[in-house]
């Protein structure tokens, strides 16, 4: 078994390895370190992939998990190209990056995106304790994360389809998204990103060593609150809409959606 898990993890490493590699060449010429967020979906896809591939698991057991993956990271990929193409220009998160980063960006950036490589293979834990599982008996814990996850993915998509309805319309510029689900939480789209991850770590609880995968909404919540997710995008937000943002955080949760304090 530990041959078989060590071929299986290693297979799947140097196949995002690779996927971030090419991704960093392709950033070069086009000078747009966003690309880096699409391989982001793809490469929990591939990932998925391999282990149900490679893993001796139960088929079906395998293949649905797969298809979760991959309507996830399917939904990332597409969204992301579609932002990425119609911006026209690097993200100002990327931005900021090079701003502090200073010189040799370009190497620099390079083990940035296989650090994206080496993050993906450890929250990929979930898939890898699924795919092992060869009990054709499904438990309640798999079909429980199953719902959260389909739960998850259309309040994420619903998060972002009206955060972007809103921008479109020009009337709201310089104003706060505050209608929707964007009413209960100033970050939906993460709210139900972390979500999802609940959702696959639910999902695992159904086969053996299936608490391991706990690793994955932890580091998940840790990242959206306190890294790459929430703090700049607050920051954003701060610069761009001053007053009337603060406004929006006094009656807003900042990440789980709650009622609005009303009165403020």
């Amino acid at each position: 078994m530990f041959e078989l898990v060590a071929s299986m993890v290693l297979t799947g490493a140097l196949s995002v390895i690779v996927l971030f590699f090419i991704l960093w060449i392709i950033h070069i010429f086009l000078n747009n370190a966003g690309v880096v967020d699409v391989g982001w979906g793809m490469g929990f896809i591939i990932l998925s992939g391999i282990y149900s591939w490679m893993g001796q698991g139960f088929n079906f057991r395998n293949t649905l998990y797969f298809i979760l993956v991959s309507l996830w990271g399917l939904r990332i990929v597409f969204f992301l190209l579609k932002r990425l193409v119609k911006e026209g220009y690097e993200d100002r998160r990327y931005q900021k990056i090079r701003k502090d980063w200073g010189g040799n960006m370009t190497l620099k950036f390079f083990f940035f995106f296989e650090f994206q490589a080496l993050l993906e293979v450890i929250l990929a834990v979930p898939f890898l304790i699924v795919s092992l599982n060869p009990s054709d008996n499904f438990t309640i814990m798999e079909f429980l994360g199953s719902f959260i996850f389909i739960g998850a993915l259309l309040g994420e998509t619903i998060a972002d389809e009206q955060l972007q309805r809103f921008k479109s319309d020009a009337r709201n510029k310089g104003k706060v998204c505050d209608v929707g689900l964007w009413r209960f939480s100033r970050h939906p789209n993460y709210f139900f990103e972390w979500l999802i991850w609940v959702g696959f770590f639910i999902f695992a609880l159904g086969s053996s060593m299936g608490w391991l995968g706990i690793i994955s909404p932890v580091i998940m919540y840790y990242l959206l609150n306190y890294v790459s997710g929430v703090p700049l995008a607050e920051e954003q937000s701060l610069q761009s809409r001053g007053d009337a943002y603060r406004q929006y955080q006094k009656r807003t949760s900042v990440f789980f959606p709650m009622p609005p304090k009303e009165n403020i």
